[in-house]
């Protein structure tokens, strides 16, 4: 029988350690070009999910840093690279993805003038295949990454599963339409605010108000309006598309055929909608 020693166990828990934080060590890069471990906001993923037909779980490999002609129009506080992964998981993709990929990606320089040891890190890239030159990817941004940590691994494929999805929720470009009734005794009455998305999918605003009660608001991503619709759930991509995209304030000029009193009043239950939903959250 093999007896392990207090010292010696301490030493493989501190090797184990080392181990395991060397492989992920914390770099240095402002969080506007990588998407930081622990710090992640749902809004900052859903900004590269939405836009990005491959979504790559990958550990880098190799970084080549390429010469003054082949980075030509780069800034001087950024360098070029050529960077070699090894894909750990396709997240989204159709057809597949090669077992190792490269893409261009300009990095930051610190005041020394150098970029941080990106060898071994694992991240996620949102990007899309080159067509014709399997293996080579372009970012759907310059800063389309994301450090690998748990709390990001949910984010991005939560995020992902409701954006493959036939019927999700499109980018809010304007408010169409809105118009306010009011109801037949004081303090009642309904709005309803009509929104354009960039794929004319049907989506509306409807608030109620009754005396004694709680002002309510819901969703409607259907052409009639459902009655049982309600508010969306925070961090959801319905949530993400309404938090993020409608403008904060109601313009007179879209509110239909109103007298004065019920402009104000479809005004202030849009404010009501816009505090409800919250800050976006978006932080690059």
């Amino acid at each position: 029988m093999r007896f392990v020693t207090a010292k010696t166990g301490l030493c493989l828990i501190l090797l184990g350690l080392s181990a395991s934080t060397s492989a992920q060590a914390p770099l240095d890069l402002p969080p506007s070009f990588v998407i930081e471990a622990d710090k992640a906001s749902y809004a900052d993923i859903a900004d590269l999910v939405v836009i990005a037909p491959l979504i790559v779980d990958m550990t880098v490999r190799n970084v080549q840093k390429l010469s003054a002609e082949q980075s030509v129009g780069i800034p001087t506080s950024l360098e070029r690279v050529l960077v070699e992964a090894d894909v750990m998981a396709l997240i989204r993709g159709e057809g597949g993805i090669t077992p190792r990929i490269r893409f261009l990606l300009d990095v930051p320089k610190n005041a020394k003038g150098k970029i941080p040891k990106l060898q071994k890190q694992r991240m996620y890239l949102f990007g899309r295949q080159v067509t014709g030159r399997p293996g080579e990817v372009q970012l759907a941004r310059p800063n389309a990454l994301a450090l690998y940590s748990t709390t990001n691994d949910t984010l991005v494929r939560a995020i992902t599963n409701e954006a493959v999805q036939a019927n999700a929720p499109r980018r809010i470009t304007s408010v169409s339409g809105a118009f306010h009734s009011a109801g037949t005794v004081l303090g009642e009455g309904e709005t309803q605010i009509f929104l354009k998305t960039d794929n004319d999918q049907p989506l509306s605003l409807t608030i109620l108000s009754r005396p004694g009660q709680q002002k309510k608001w819901a969703v409607s991503t259907a052409e009639i309006i459902d009655a049982s619709a309600t508010a969306p759930q925070r961090f959801t991509l319905l949530w993400y598309r309404l938090a993020c995209d409608l403008p904060r304030s109601l313009l007179s000029d879209r509110i239909e055929g109103a007298s004065n009193a019920d402009t104000t009043r479809a005004q202030a239950d849009y404010k009501f909608v816009i505090e409800s939903l919250g800050p976006c959250g978006r932080k690059r």
